[in-house]
């Protein structure tokens, strides 16, 4: 890619995202950080050759990004974005990545003409396999739209949201999702461990199963439902288990609680 990037904030969402724009087109000199933390900017500059910046007072006065991306946590967004204000209103497109803020947040701190682009990728983003949801405002050129597109692709599939009110559900669903995962191996081990089975082999067999059948479900054509419908028996041992997960007050009805939980909360961030 020929565009200039600038990312803001290197945690653990920006450093993969950097990683695989790096590993997918974008050339380390078309790409500055701006980490406050001196020994994680020197990680990155010399692990990725880009060039990294405490401040954004340090930037040139003659430079201008093409795209801007903001990957500091929610909470600091509204002292840090202040800094940027003219790089927006010269037309570079920021792309934000923070759960909860608002694409009106941004215009407020930004200008009301900035072209904005609220995304919520997920942490498989690190491995390439994520899922990135992706809003943007009227400001948006179909130029910067397809800057933005090809930057989020180099971490997996993107959707367009037409409708911004989606965000909070999407940020339940899939940004938060990878910890519903991850609790279900943990859950999934320690059911093994009172069947029995030795700490180590449950974990171990817990682990590989659900990796196993997500790759499973990424990889195949068919729907969750008729994949697990294939793995069941009448009468079998799978579904003597799904009896209990499928019961009126089973696995459906918690998770749905849990996921209006986490839009709730996703409301109340952007509030």
């Amino acid at each position: 890619m020929s565009a200039t990037l600038l990312l803001v904030g290197c945690g653990k969402m920006g450093g993969a995202l950097l990683g695989s724009w790096l590993e997918n087109g974008f050339a380390p000199s078309a790409v500055t950080a701006i980490e406050p933390n001196p020994e994680t900017g020197k990680a990155l500059s010399k692990n990725h050759g880009i060039s990294v910046l405490e401040t954004p007072v340090e930037l040139h006065s003659d430079y201008r990004p093409d795209i801007i991306v903001f990957a500091v946590k929610p909470q600091v967004m509204a002292d840090t974005l202040p800094d940027y204000r003219h790089y927006a209103e010269a037309g570079s497109v920021c792309l934000s990545i923070a759960a909860g803020k608002t694409v009106s947040f941004f215009e407020k701190h930004l200008g009301p003409n900035a072209p904005i682009v609220r995304a919520m990728p997920n942490t498989p983003a690190a491995i390439q396999q994520g899922i990135t949801a992706v809003y943007a405002n009227p400001n948006v050129t179909p130029e910067q739209r397809d800057l933005c597109q090809n930057s989020l692709e180099a971490v997996g599939e993107v959707v367009w949201l037409e409708d911004e009110a989606l965000m909070d559900s999407v940020t339940a669903v899939s940004g938060s999702g990878p910890a519903y995962i991850f609790y279900l191996a943990e859950c999934l081990a320690e059911a093994g461990i009172a069947a029995g089975l030795p700490n180590d082999l449950a974990i171990r067999l817990a682990r590989a199963t659900v990796s196993g059948s997500g790759a499973m479900l990424h990889q195949m054509t068919e729907d969750a439902a008729t994949l697990r419908e294939n793995v069941t028996s009448p009468g079998g041992t799978t579904a003597a288990a799904l009896e209990v997960l499928m019961a009126p007050n089973g696995l459906s009805p918690l998770l749905i609680k849990a996921i209006q939980a986490a839009a709730a909360r996703s409301k109340e961030l952007a509030d």
